[in-house]
This record gives C-alpha cells, sequence and structure tokens, in this order.
C-alpha cells in the first residue's frame, strides 16, 4: 500500500465535489426542479434535439455517481467536459460572463469544464474504488 500524499486528498476533495455538482445538475435540476420533459423542451429551445436532453441527464448522473465513487475518475471526468462545452456554446456564452446575468452566464460552466480536465490531469484521488489507468506527459 502506497502512503497518501497532499495530493491524492486533493484529488479526493475535487472528485467529491464535481461527482456531487453533476449528480445536483442532473437530479435536482433536470430531473426534479424542470422534469425531463421540461428539459428536453429547453434543449429543443435553444437548438439542439429533444433527445439529448435524456442523454445529457443520463451521462451526469452516472458520471456523478461514478466520481464520488472513484471508479476510472479520469476518463468519466473527461467524457463529461463536452456536455459543459456544449452549455457554454449552446446555453450560456451570449450571455456574457456573470452567471447572475439574465439565464445564467458562462463562466460556472467555464469552471466547471476547467476542474473536469484538471481531474482528468490529477487523477483518482484517494480512496477511489477503481484506479483510471494512469498516464504521464514526457518533458520532451
Amino acid at each position: 500500500m502506497f502512503p497518501i500524499t497532499s495530493s491524492d486528498y486533493a484529488g479526493l476533495v475535487l472528485r467529491l465535489s464535481l461527482g456531487l455538482m453533476y449528480l445536483s445538475h442532473s437530479i435536482l435540476l433536470k430531473f426534479v426542479t424542470y422534469g425531463l420533459d421540461g428539459t428536453a423542451m429547453f434543449f429543443v429551445h435553444v437548438g439542439l434535439p429533444g433527445w439529448l436532453a435524456y442523454m445529457t441527464f443520463v451521462a451526469e448522473a452516472a458520471g456523478g455517481i461514478l466520481l464520488v465513487l472513484g471508479i476510472q475518475t479520469r476518463w468519466v471526468a473527461l467524457a463529461l467536459t463536452p456536455a459543459l462545452a456544449g452549455a457554454i456554446i449552446w446555453v450560456h456564452g451570449a450571455n456574457g460572463w456573470v452567471f447572475t446575468a439574465p439565464n445564467g452566464g458562462w463562466e460556472y460552466p467555464a469552471f466547471l469544464l476547467a476542474i473536469s480536465i484538471v481531474q482528468f490531469l490529477l487523477g483518482d484521488g484517494a480512496f477511489a474504488l477503481s484506479r483510471s489507468r494512469t498516464f504521464e506527459f514526457s518533458r520532451g
């Protein structure tokens, strides 16, 4: 057993925070608050196909669970980044920077995109159930 480092704890805190955010965004916002049909109508309103709302809900909910449990964290965090990029491009990008702008600005999804990439780079963190395959950047 390897000793747990401060970087491992940082990865754990980031993983739990990110996982809970995805769970909240999918279950509390898309399912409980707006309902899946309402979310699908919103997707259509912004020019996306309605079926993508259901796919996004499943991806965010499953991804959130996998992140909290620490199952293939790097790859789950990376797989969820297109949804965040899409939220910036199709929903929040034209609203300006501040999220309190009408219909929400793009800094919140941009921040979540950045920390998803950091999670990918940092790795699983402590107490992960299924470690991600590792990789290292070469120093040229």
